[in-house]
């Protein structure tokens, strides 16, 4: 949530200590009790020949079982066995250290009764019932912990009908493991499937991998040394994408991801040159230093799309909001990319439509390959300037003067801040026009032609970021992307529709946010429109999503590790009495937060670290707030838009605090 005027006007005062020199909280060292101690990567754990392109290297059969051709996930081989009991394919990893781990593979069945199952010293740690399933579908046996000179048996073992099998991968297990509980067991389903999923898509720093894997090139151009990173786009394909990964960003937070996050922003920033016109590159292998051959045919012809270069710059402040790490505002090349993405590049790509005193970045409205203003790329239209740049646009203003401010450029902050409200001004007074829903101005095409109606993802990214003024115009606005969303204009492809619920909760449509994600889980086993790519739950971006949307979206969390504050406000449905999380990090610190209804919350400080200002958001004007039962004169503040009443209180190491209000 965008912070109120006031609050950016004094955050350079506020920060002084911090940007002096105090030392950010992930840097403190491990406590007894400490969420951080044992956060380290784990050993590395390898699997041999997990493609079995290698035929039957490392890996042991019985009879009725092999190694074919005939249907692989990826490559050009696979494991089989035949149906009937008693059959088993496995290897056995001595592991080199310590770690906890999970283990992923893809796995097609012609009927149910087959097991994929994990043993440690020869206990099962982890297994997995297979059902049905002819396509393949990918299962994760999750969190199995190891010690040096354990013996870790992964197997898949016979049913009633074939298996196949492919496409093994090993994960660090997440940081953070955090649980929700709740009077709606249905949020805790989709919160516990969402949370195995998405760490089941992070890379093991340090293993070996294959680069340049593609559908039209299986077994990709040799192989590389990964980073930190977690998948973020086909899972066919051996990187991540800008688009993807900015979206994931915030569940990777509530993951503790974030040498990952930061990682993988690094990248894309360093790819941000001039050569490429300060655009960053689309998708980067797991190696986080080689572009994606499949989007990238030379500094001239490169897969890139206006919003993404805004939006990464707004996931970096974001990422500094979760983990509280300076590098965000002292490494050089992150520093420089913010600068250049909000500036020069702004400047370079600005030339087919005049906008008077502001500057809006635009496309070349000829493909992807020379550019596009919008992440609607079937559309058809040559868009020169599209809704959703100029929303992400705005939002990399405001994230502009955040950095500059933690920096201590308070100077530079200013003329951000002043960026952001001219080009909001101008969007709402002129650029969007003056219709509103469906006459609502959400693009213009290389010839200056305005456009209205149904654009996808220029139409839902204006209200998702915030550019829409309050008020009836962003009411209708809502109103219709509901509408087409649940109609003929709904997106085939599900990573499409994972933004309407980030865009309902950034606007207090809590039922609305909450229909969505709900939609979003109901389709996880559905085959996704990209046959190549599984079911829409095997699209990493689905997890993710439904993480951030729980924490930020539900619970309304909106973190501040370099200022060691949380902000929260209820978001609970209509139907939903409470919800509560556990070790929800931030900074390096583990938390418990309960909301009953949107009239009481519970914050518990887990960690015995540093205590937490936690400002506690109510909806409406209320006359008092009780902390722990003893009344208080109650504070309001509008922020965009909607009127809070709240309360800040300091909740030290071990103490729990709940907020009320009648």
């Amino acid at each position: 949530m965008k912070r109120s005027r006031l609050s950016l006007l004094t955050a350079c005062a506020l920060l002084a200590p911090l940007v002096l020199g105090a030392p950010a909280a992930v840097a403190a060292p491990d406590r007894p009790g400490d969420p951080r101690a044992g956060a380290a990567t784990p050993a590395p754990l390898t699997v041999v020949n997990p493609g079995f392109e290698q035929g039957d290297a490392g890996w042991q059969f019985t009879a009725g079982t092999g190694v074919a051709t005939n249907y692989p996930h990826g490559g050009r081989k696979l494991v089989y066995l035949d149906d009937g009991a008693g059959k088993k394919v496995s290897q056995t990893v001595t592991a080199t250290g310590r770690g906890t781990y999970d283990i992923s593979a893809w796995v097609a069945t012609g009927g149910a009764g087959g097991r994929y199952v994990a043993r440690v010293n020869g206990v099962v740690a982890a297994s997995q019932e297979l059902p049905a399933a002819a396509n393949y579908r990918r299962y994760t046996l999750s969190r199995i912990t190891l010690a040096r000179g354990d013996r870790l048996e992964i197997a898949f073992e016979s049913g009633d009908a074939w298996i196949n099998a492919d496409d093994l991968m090993v994960s660090p297990s997440s940081p953070a493991d955090p649980r929700v509980s709740s009077s709606d067991p249905r949020i805790v389903e989709m919160f516990d499937w969402s949370k195995r999923k998405a760490n089941s898509w992070v890379q093991l720093p340090g293993v070996s991998g294959p680069l340049n894997v593609d559908e039209r090139n299986t077994s990709g151009t040799g192989t590389g040394t990964y980073g930190a990173s977690y998948w973020a786009g086909y899972a066919n394909r051996s990187g991540y994408y800008s688009r993807d990964f900015a979206h994931q960003l915030a569940g990777a937070g509530v993951l503790g991801l974030s040498a990952a996050n930061k990682s993988m922003l690094r990248s894309y920033a360093a790819s941000a040159t001039a050569e490429h016109a300060y655009y960053p590159v689309w998708a980067v292998n797991f190696d986080t230093t080689t572009y994606l051959s499949i989007d990238y045919r030379s500094p001239a012809s490169f897969v890139r799309e206006v919003p993404a270069t805004f939006e990464l710059v707004q996931k970096a402040a974001e990422a500094y909001r979760w983990s509280g790490d300076r590098s965000y505002v002292e490494d050089q090349a992150l520093w420089d990319f913010y600068r250049h993405a909000t500036n020069e590049f702004v400047d370079l790509h600005d030339g087919l439509k005049g906008n008077g005193a502001v500057k809006v970045a635009e496309g070349t409205g000829k493909g992807i390959f020379q550019g596009t203003a919008s992440y609607n790329e079937q559309s058809g239209e040559p868009l020169a300037e599209a809704g959703d740049a100029i929303g992400s646009q705005y939002q990399a203003y405001l994230a502009m003067a955040s950095l500059a401010r933690a920096k201590g450029d308070c100077t530079l902050a200013d003329t951000y801040d002043k960026k952001a409200r001219d080009l909001k001004a101008y969007f709402n007074s002129t650029w969007s026009g003056t219709g509103s829903g469906a006459d609502m101005v959400r693009g213009y095409t290389t010839d200056g032609r305005a456009l209205t109606g149904w654009g996808m993802e220029n139409s839902w990214f204006m209200p998702l970021k915030q550019i829409i003024e309050p008020g009836a115009r962003l009411d209708a606005y809502l109103d219709f992307i509901d509408q087409q969303a649940s109609g003929d204009g709904q997106p085939s492809n599900i990573e499409a529709l994972t933004y309407l619920p980030d865009t309902f909760f950034r606007n207090n449509r809590n039922d609305t946010a909450w229909k969505w994600m709900q939609h979003v889980y109901d389709q996880k086993d559905v085959q996704h429109v990209n046959a190549a790519q599984g079911t829409n739950g095997d699209y990493p971006e689905v997890s993710f999503t439904l993480l951030g949307q729980t924490v930020e979206g539900l619970m309304g969390v909106a973190p501040d590790a370099p200022g060691r504050t949380l902000t929260t406000q209820s978001r609970l449905p209509s139907g939903m009495d409470w919800l509560k999380i556990d070790d929800l990090r931030i900074g390096g610190e583990a938390f418990s937060l309960r909301h009953d209804g949107a009239t009481r919350s519970t914050l518990t400080n887990v960690s015995g670290g540093s205590a937490y200002t936690w400002e506690a958001r109510f909806p409406g004007v209320h006359a008092t707030v009780e902390v722990d039962g003893v009344p208080r004169r109650a504070r309001t503040k509008v922020v965009d838009g909607v009127t809070y009443t709240y309360v800040t209180q300091t909740v030290a190491p071990g103490r729990t605090v709940t907020a009320q209000v009648r």
